[in-house]
């Protein structure tokens, strides 16, 4: 086992031994969102050289509904004592050879969603290359783990300690759905919050997948909270 192997299994491990693990489900219907990016990436990558991808509006919805809800972005400390923050210091879950990292975009609650892209391509980048530091890689208050690059219709992430919660986002992929009383094929995406019950009650987590589905569907409420 590599290094990075070995730190990331005994991480995980202690994880499962000391959370109250729990989760939740939801679903997205990403129509809407895959039309805002499509007719608009090109112009994005002309003018502000980001590539336009979806992450940056999931985590802009992330830091948003944290914002509603804080007790996802909180932590224990001490075993006795909840710490709430008012920033979010969001770690992203990247596959590289060697193993999995959580490289850390920080104050994504202050950026918009080209800051966040080009944030998080610049992180990823640098997990690909060899070239994180310590820094990079701790102090994250709330992860998001992308399974659905890989093909992946749905699971349930591992919280990575001292955080209080993962946001789990898979494939989308064109199913039958009812619209307002009619079938239509749309492209849908599940959405997963894995838990800490120690901290979070199921309707707080629940509250908080709605609000992500809310953003998603509705993505320019997130242009107006800018």
């Amino acid at each position: 086992m590599t290094r990075i192997r070995q730190r990331t299994a005994q991480r995980l491990k202690e994880s499962q031994n000391t959370a109250a693990f729990l989760t939740t489900f939801n679903e997205v219907d990403m129509s809407r969102l895959i039309e805002l990016r499509n007719n608009n990436k090109d112009a994005i990558m002309g003018k502000h050289g980001v590539k336009l991808g979806f992450m940056g509006f999931m985590a802009r919805a992330s830091a948003l509904a944290l914002k509603e809800i804080p007790a996802v972005n909180a932590s224990i400390e001490n075993d006795d004592t909840i710490v709430y923050r008012d920033y979010v210091d969001l770690s992203i879950a990247a596959s590289i050879p060697k193993g999995l990292v959580t490289p850390v975009v920080r104050n994504i609650e202050s950026m918009g969603i080209l800051q966040i892209e080009k944030a998080i391509g610049g992180m990823v980048k640098k997990a690909r290359d060899g070239k994180l530091t310590m820094d990079d890689l701790t102090g994250g208050s709330f992860t998001i783990s992308n399974s659905g690059v890989w093909g992946s219709l749905f699971g349930t992430p591992i919280i990575n300690l001292p955080q209080t919660a993962v946001l789990g986002t898979y494939g989308t992929m064109d199913r039958p759905i009812a619209v307002n009383g009619k079938v239509e094929i749309r492209p849908m995406m599940y959405i997963a919050l894995t838990y800490d019950h120690r901290i979070i009650d199921g309707r707080e987590a629940v509250q908080f997948l709605v609000l992500i589905k809310k953003y998603l569907e509705h993505p320019e409420t997130m242009m107006l909270e800018l």
